[in-house]
């Protein structure tokens, strides 16, 4: 599935794979029965509702009183496209590339007014590049692997590209397939999920209960408990983590990076229409976790903030068309 641009989770595989597979060469799979169905195309759209944004700075040396501003935000939604294919599929080895696009516009009030409102007006956007690695080494063992290359900013066009925008996250995972219901695994992740730069322990933990119940975890970027009402229709309940460190450009004459985290509690329905097309519906709450801007990518600890943001946290919701894996 499209998940978020970066990879603290790993996309899913659906029915991928394992058409050589003999009793001689036996190989672990890479999904379980009744997993959520794998999108290879999302075309979705993203609407949280109006909150309030209070920023104080810009915090430079030479600055006397900081300013202190509140303004409503009327607009916070965008676009959200994915496209995921698998471009080896066998049952050795599966490797699947994707592309994602998530726009969001901003609309601020009174954003001439300070220059940090100004240029995130100009809408955040994160164009992602993914490559994902299932590799069996038995019937039980096997790897997972996962590399992400993001372009986090304010572009609008090729003139407008910068490679202070580009960060770079991945994801290594050594697991075990216990049954056709249950596969799990250990590992470590390099991720900006959160806002900024952190190398994580990552527990990946995939199993249905029954018919009807299963849990799907990459944990900590995203756990959803799984209700499925037959073939053709499911509801989860969960989080996720999203975000990214997007350049903002140069904001009273310095380089700016916005480190936007956001927790995600949400409910999302997913449904068949027709065929391979399903729709997915997801309602949730979007706690913000962190949205201040700094001068660097990749501050250190002692590395103060040029703004110091704090947003409300509001109901949003994600609706989209999607093409499954058969």
């Amino acid at each position: 599935m499209p998940s978020a641009p970066d990879s603290l989770g790993v996309d899913d595989f659906g029915s991928f794979g394992n058409a050589d597979a003999t009793e001689s060469r036996p190989y672990a799979s890479q999904k379980v029965l009744s997993q959520s169905p794998t999108k290879l195309i999302s075309v979705g759209y993203e609407y949280q509702l109006p909150f309030d944004i209070t920023s104080v700075g810009p915090h430079t040396v030479g600055v006397g009183e900081l300013e202190e501003r509140t303004e409503p935000v009327d607009r916070f939604a965008g676009l959200r496209l994915g496209f995921n294919a698998p471009v080896i599929s066998n049952s050795s080895l599966i490797l699947n590339l994707g592309l994602t696009y998530w726009n969001t516009g901003v609309g601020i009030a009174n954003a001439n007014r300070t220059p940090l409102f100004r240029a995130m007006e100009d809408g955040l956007r994160s164009t992602g590049f993914n490559a994902t690695v299932f590799k069996p080494l038995n019937d039980v063992r096997y790897l997972l692997i996962q590399g992400n290359v993001d372009l986090n900013g304010t572009y609008r066009n090729f003139d407008d590209v910068s490679s202070k925008a580009l960060t770079y996250s991945g994801t290594a995972i050594y697991g075990w397939k216990r049954s056709e219901a249950f596969m799990w695994g250990l590992g470590l992740t390099r991720t900006y999920r959160a806002g900024q730069l952190l190398h994580i322990p990552v527990v990946y933990y995939y199993r249905t209960f029954n018919p009807k119940w299963g849990l799907e975890a990459v944990f900590p970027a995203r756990v959803n408990l799984r209700r499925s009402f037959g073939a053709n229709s499911l509801l989860t309940i969960g989080y996720e983590i999203e975000g990214n460190a997007y350049y903002l450009g140069m904001v009273n004459g310095q380089d700016a990076y916005l480190r936007r985290g956001e927790l995600k509690p949400r409910l999302t329905y997913e449904r068949q229409l027709a065929g391979f097309v399903w729709l997915s519906a997801q309602a949730g709450y979007r706690y913000n976790y962190r949205f201040n801007v700094f001068n660097d990518q990749n501050p250190t600890g002692d590395n103060n903030p040029l703004y110091d943001n704090s947003l409300g946290n509001p109901l949003y919701f994600n609706l989209s068309i999607n093409l499954v894996s058969p």
